[in-house]
């Protein structure tokens, strides 16, 4: 009898703790490089608040900012691993996963953010779907916004950035940009942009106003010109397995979340840069050079051959697609 006791207290032991276990919340945890206070940050503080309170119990979200669990080079083999949940990387750390992605790269390529939700909601959409056969799986397009040059001189036309040193993320066609204007692009990662820029390992950069002032790189660059010459998005990414492994009723809510953070966080980019700009004047530390039609055609111009030789790859088709989408 004693014996059928204990064996009963051992079986309602294991049940009771497994079920426990069982009701723990799914944990997600979500890390990017860059501050809370950019487009990326406040959208993934959002996914945050709305899955934790639409899903009370049964999902933990974890947002880890400013490289703080993994940096740039590190962040896919996490995900990949599952040591990480869900990213959202800029669009230029996917060419090594599908040559296509390389289009968002393209130097003035998209007029505004209006064109490029057009490509995006239409052909851009099946690229979302592009690396499932590496286990990654896009969940959404987040704006950050067009780039801006800055450097240690004034830049008002190509030939002024001949020679210097601009940092670039690890991409070809950012590269090649750089290279066909005569400049010497060095790949960095975005941790280390404002210690290189202090140091003069590199003279230059480009970026979105947000992250120029959440990094406070005006504050080691004496000049930006205001180019417009490329885009700065990200792509919502998860580890497809972990994913598809949900309960279907969580993943259909998280997606449906998904979409409402996207349409919230691509209102307000465009908001917060402008607001990030203005810091950076009333900072008075930099002077901000904003080009005639003349000289952007010219920056245009110099930079138009990295279409050609990226054409192959990414697909003309693709291209053509993305140029008409700057017609409304």
């Amino acid at each position: 009898m004693l014996k059928f006791s204990r064996a009963l207290f051992c079986a309602a032991t294991l049940l009771t703790t497994g079920l426990a276990q069982a009701a723990d919340p799914i944990l997600i945890k979500f890390a990017h490089v860059v501050a809370e206070n950019t487009p990326k940050g406040q959208g993934a503080l959002l996914f945050k608040k709305l899955a934790e309170e639409r899903l009370p119990g049964k999902i933990k979200v974890e947002v880890y900012p400013n490289s703080s669990l993994f940096g740039d080079g590190k962040e896919m083999e996490a995900l990949l691993l599952g040591d990480v949940q869900m990213l959202a990387p800029s669009l230029a750390k996917f060419e090594h996963y599908t040559a296509q992605m390389q289009i968002y790269d393209l130097p003035f390529l998209f007029d505004d953010l209006a064109a490029v939700d057009r490509f995006q909601a239409a052909e851009g959409k099946q690229l979302l779907t592009a690396m499932q056969d590496k286990n990654i799986l896009g969940l959404a397009y987040w704006h950050n916004g067009l780039k801006q040059l800055s450097a240690n001189k004034a830049l008002h036309d190509p030939a002024d950035a001949r020679g210097l040193k601009f940092r670039v993320q690890a991409s070809s066609v950012l590269e090649e940009q750089f290279k066909v204007i005569r400049a010497n692009p060095r790949k960095m990662s975005f941790a280390e942009v404002y210690q290189g820029l202090q140091t003069g390992t590199v003279n230059g950069t480009e970026n979105t106003w947000s992250n120029y002032e959440s990094q406070k790189v005006n504050e080691v660059q004496k000049y930006f010109t205001e180019s417009n010459h490329g885009l700065i998005d990200y792509m919502v990414i998860t580890n497809a397995t972990f994913w598809n492994g949900l309960p279907s009723d969580v993943r259909n809510v998280l997606e449906k979340i998904l979409v409402e953070v996207t349409v919230e966080v691509n209102q307000q980019a465009e908001a917060l840069n402008q607001s990030a700009k203005q810091l950076i004047v009333d900072a008075k530390t930099s002077e901000i050079i904003v080009l005639t039609p003349e000289q952007r055609q010219a920056w245009r111009e110099a930079m138009r051959p990295v279409w050609k030789k990226f054409e192959d790859e990414i697909g003309a088709d693709l291209i053509k697609a993305a140029e008409q989408s700057n017609q409304p």
